[in-house]
């Protein structure tokens, strides 16, 4: 019993952790990353101008 505790416990707060890294690499806005072997380069610009047209028109529900 105190083993299936312990993991689902673990798996959870691994999961936690990779969001929120993932959450603060999104928001550190390098355009260029570099781990190991694999190189990534995004296109910063693009998403600012994303992220300010989400903050000035955001999606609004339909009450019905």
């Amino acid at each position: 019993m105190m083993s299936e505790v312990f993991w689902i416990g673990f798996y959870s707060s691994l999961f936690g952790l990779i969001l929120a890294v993932g959450a603060q690499c999104y928001k550190s806005k390098c355009k260029q990353v570099d781990i190991c072997c694999i190189k990534i380069t995004r296109d910063v610009e693009g998403e600012e101008e994303i992220d300010k047209q989400q903050h000035t028109n955001p999606i609004q529900s339909r009450s019905t």
